[in-house]
């Protein structure tokens, strides 16, 4: 396909493959994958002082799950 696709781009004139290639090109932008997100580096120690309240009984066992600890 492509070897017949490029072999009909040849034979147009050369302001009818420049407005083909801008179409392309607009295809491209308009249907391509997007450029991935830069994503910010982690800063350590950027959440200092977010958790504001834990409970006391935080790491204690919770009674839904007695029958499964015996």
């Amino acid at each position: 396909m492509t070897g017949a696709l490029s072999e009909k781009i040849k034979t147009l004139p050369p302001m009818q493959q420049q407005e083909l290639l801008d179409f392309a090109e607009y295809l491209v932008r308009k249907y391509g994958k997007p450029a991935p997100a830069k994503k910010k580096p982690r800063k350590a120690g950027s959440l200092k002082g977010f958790l504001i309240y834990m409970a006391d009984d935080f790491d204690a066992p919770l009674d839904d799950f007695k029958e499964y600890m015996q």
